[in-house]
């Protein structure tokens, strides 16, 4: 829906108040960033079980291809758990709020797009 450009600033705009965070897109295998940013681990969030069993193949696979990396998971808090982008995109389409499920750049942008979408049918 947004080009890697506009999902940047997303993402930039959202961490502007942590000054650790550095915001990069990537070019390359994660497992092959996080080894050239000298990583030690992998933090990745799961809302449900399928999302486990999707990231534990990808945590072998990345195990393989770099072994000094570790993958840790953190679940999603119960609120957040049932929220996916296909659910977020077919609400603001409808015209419905998505402001408790992402950034305010983000519902920002969701609801200009659904408006554009509408005024031009």
């Amino acid at each position: 829906m947004f080009d890697i450009d506009e999902r940047m600033g997303f993402v930039q705009e959202s961490v502007a108040h942590l000054p650790n965070v550095d915001v990069e897109p990537l070019r390359e295998l994660l497992i092959h960033h996080a080894a050239r940013m000298n990583a030690v681990a992998m933090v990745k969030g799961l809302r449900a079980i399928s999302d486990f069993d999707y990231e534990f193949q990808m945590a072998q696979i990345n195990k393989h291809l770099a072994s000094d990396i570790e993958t840790v998971y953190l679940p999603a808090s119960a609120r957040y758990s049932f929220i996916s982008s296909s659910g977020v995109r077919e609400v603001a389409a409808w015209g419905g709020s998505v402001e408790d499920w992402v950034p305010p750049v983000v519902a920002r942008a969701l609801a200009d797009r659904a408006e554009n979408v509408a005024r031009t049918g």
